[in-house]
C-alpha cells in the first residue's frame, strides 16, 4: 500500500499514455518499491531532452520525441475543458446579451409609442372640437391624476407604470435639446423680415428680461422660505440617461453620408424634396448634438451643443443647396415645413415636443412628497415669475417701440418651447417661428450664464437656486446648472414644469390675453 501511494504521488500530475511509435505502456509493480532517481541521472535525462521535469507539480520541460511516451498533463486537460466550458458559456452569454437588447429596444418602442400616440390623439381630438387650450396640458393632468389615484388606492399599480414607461422617459430626457433646435435652425428665415432695430430691440428684452425674471423668482423662494422656515429633506432620486456611444456617432455618421449622396443624384427619391432631404439633415442636428455633448465643459460654456446643433444642420444645408444650386433658404424650408403630409427633418423633432409636456407627469408625480412639502416656495415663486415675466415683456416691448405683433410673438420667452408656442396661438398674427427661436436664445442665455448670476445675486439655498433657474430659462437652464448641482434638480424639474402650466392655465383666460394686448398696444 505504501508503495501504491508512492507511485500515485509520482504519476498523479500527468497521464502516461503510448506513442505513436509505441504499442504499450510499460506496467508499474505494484508490490515492488519505486528505486530512487539520481538526480545526475535525472539532470542527463533533461539536457537530452527525454522527460518531462516536474517541480512542485508544474511541468519544466518536455518528453523528447524519442522517449516513446506522450505525457498528457491533467491540469492541461483540465483548462482545455475549461476553455471549452467558457466557450459554450460565452456563447450564451451573448445570446442572452443580444436577447435582453432586443427586449429593452422593444421596452422603449412600446412605451414612446404609447406617448406619441397619446399627444397625436389629443391634438387631433382638440382640433375637431375647436379648443384652444394646450392638448399636452390636458394629457399631462390627466396622466398625473390617474398616477396619484393609483398610488392612494393601488401604490403597486402606480410604481409600475412609472417603471413601464421609465425607458421613453429616459429618452425624452436623453434627446431633450434636439426638439428645440429646429427654430434656430431655421432662423435665418424667421428674422429674414425683421428690421435690425427690431432685432436690437428684442435681444434687449430676452437678455434683460432674462435677468429680471431670475432675480423675481429667486429673491421671491428666498423671502417666502425665511416665512415657512421648512426644513429641506432629501429628494427622491432622478434616473439619468446612458451615455452617447462610438456605435450612435457611426451609425448617423452613416446615415448622412449615404443619404446625402443619394438626395444629391436623386433630389426627389423619397417623394419630395422634403422627405429626401430628412434623412440627412436629420443626422446632422444629430451628429452635431453629439459632437457638442463630447466638448469640454469650458468650450460648452461659448459653444452650447445647441448651438452646435444648428450649426451643424444649417452647414449641411449650404453644402446641399451649394452643390444642388438650390440655395440655402429653399433647403431650410425643406428642414422645417410644418405640413403632416411632408414632413422635414425639424418636423419630426419638434413632433416630440408635445410627449416632453405628457413626461412632466411622471416627474411631478416622482417629486410628489417634494413638491407637498414646499409648495409655498414653489408656487409662490413660479406664479409670480410667470406673472412678471409676461407682464413686463408686453410693458417693455411697448416702452422701447417694438411693433405689436413681435411683441406677443415673445410675450412666453421664458417657458419651454411647447407650451410657448401653444400661448402664442391665443393671439392672432404672432409669429411662431419667432417665438421659438427667442424661447431657445433666452436658455442659452440661462445656461451660459446662470451660475454666475446666481452667484453674483447671492442666492446660495439650493431650492432659489433650482427655482430661479427653471423659471427664467426653462429647460436649458435646468440642464446647465443641474449638471453642476445635482441637488437644485428636483426643485428645477419642478419648476420648469408648473412655470409652463401656470403660463398655459392664465393665457387661456380671455381677461388676462386683454390686459396683456391692451398694454402692447
Amino acid at each position: 500500500m505504501a508503495a501504491t501511494s508512492a507511485i500515485s504521488q509520482i504519476f498523479t500530475p500527468f497521464v502516461l499514455l503510448p506513442s505513436r511509435h509505441c504499442s504499450r505502456v510499460p506496467l508499474v509493480n505494484p508490490g515492488k518499491k519505486p528505486r530512487k532517481i539520481s538526480s545526475k541521472l535525472l539532470s542527463v535525462a533533461a539536457n537530452s531532452g527525454d522527460v518531462r521535469m516536474y517541480r512542485h507539480g508544474q511541468p519544466t520541460h518536455v518528453v523528447g520525441l524519442n522517449s516513446g511516451l506522450l505525457l498528457v498533463d491533467h491540469q492541461e486537460m483540465g483548462s482545455r475543458r475549461r476553455v471549452y466550458v467558457k466557450s459554450a458559456g460565452s456563447e450564451s452569454g451573448l445570446t442572452s446579451s443580444v436577447g435582453s437588447t432586443v427586449v429593452k429596444l422593444l421596452h422603449l418602442v412600446v412605451s414612446l409609442g404609447i406617448i406619441l400616440a397619446m399627444d397625436k390623439f389629443l391634438k387631433k381630438a382638440f382640433v375637431a372640437a375647436a379648443i384652444k387650450f394646450p392638448s399636452a396640458l390636458f394629457g399631462m393632468f390627466c396622466i398625473f391624476t390617474i398616477l396619484m389615484v393609483l398610488d392612494s388606492t393601488v401604490p403597486a399599480a402606480a410604481t409600475g407604470l412609472v417603471n413601464f414607461f421609465q425607458p421613453a422617459l429616459l429618452f425624452i430626457q436623453r434627446w431633450l435639446p434636439l426638439f428645440y433646435v429646429p427654430s434656430l435652425v431655421v432662423l435665418p428665415l424667421a428674422v429674414k423680415d425683421i428690421p435690425a432695430a427690431s432685432g436690437l430691440k428684442i435681444i434687449f428684452i430676452i437678455v434683460g428680461g432674462w435677468l429680471a425674471s431670475l432675480s423675481v423668482a429667486g429673491f421671491t423662494a428666498i423671502a417666502v422660505r425665511k416665512m415657512v422656515n421648512t426644513e429641506m429633506i432629501p429628494a427622491e432620486p432622478m434616473a439619468k440617461p446612458s451615455p452617447f456611444s462610438s456605435v450612435e456617432l457611426w451609425t448617423w455618421s452613416g446615415i448622412f453620408v449615404i443619404s446625402f449622396v443619394s438626395a444629391f443624384f436623386y433630389p426627389t427619391l423619397l417623394g419630395t424634396n422634403a422627405r429626401t432631404c430628412l434623412p440627412f439633415l436629420l443626422a446632422s442636428t444629430v451628429l452635431g448634438y453629439l459632437f457638442g455633448s463630447a466638448l469640454p465643459n469650458a468650450v460648452k460654456k461659448v459653444f452650447h451643443p445647441i448651438i452646435c446643433c444648428a450649426l451643424s444642420a444649417d452647414l449641411a444645408a449650404f453644402a446641399y443647396g451649394q452643390l444642388s444650386r438650390s440655395g440655402l433658404n429653399p433647403v431650410l424650408g425643406y428642414y422645417l415645413t410644418k405640413a403632416s403630409s411632408n414632413p422635414g427633418a425639424g418636423d419630426i423633432l419638434m413632433g416630440f415636443l408635445g410627449s416632453v409636456i405628457l413626461s412632466f407627469a411622471f416627474s411631478m408625480f416622482q417629486q410628489r412628497k417634494l413638491v407637498k412639502r414646499h409648495a409655498a416656495e414653489i408656487f409662490t415663486s413660479v406664479i409670480l415669475s410667470t406673472l412678471f415675466s409676461l407682464y413686463s415683456t408686453a410693458l417693455i416691448g411697448r416702452l422701447v417701440g417694438l411693433e405689436p405683433s413681435l411683441t406677443v410673438s415673445i410675450l412666453p420667452r421664458c417657458i419651454t418651447v411647447a407650451l410657448a408656442l401653444s400661448i402664442v396661438s391665443f393671439f392672432e398674427g404672432a409669429n411662431t417661428s419667432l417665438t421659438a427661436a427667442v424661447v431657445v436664445v433666452t436658455g442659452l442665455v440661462g445656461a451660459n450664464f446662470v451660475q454666475t448670476t446666481l452667484d453674483k445675486l447671492g442666492f446660495r439655498d439650493p431650492i432659489a437656486r433650482g427655482i430661479a433657474t427653471a423659471s427664467s430659462a426653462h429647460g436649458l437652464g435646468t440642464a446647465a446648472l443641474s449638471a453642476k448641482e445635482p441637488e437644485a434638480l428636483p426643485f428645477c424639474a419642478i419648476a420648469y414644469a408648473l412655470t409652463g402650466i401656470f403660463g398655459s392655465v392664465i393665457c387661456s383666460v380671455p381677461a388676462v390675453r386683454q390686459s396683456l394686448l391692451a398694454i402692447i398696444g
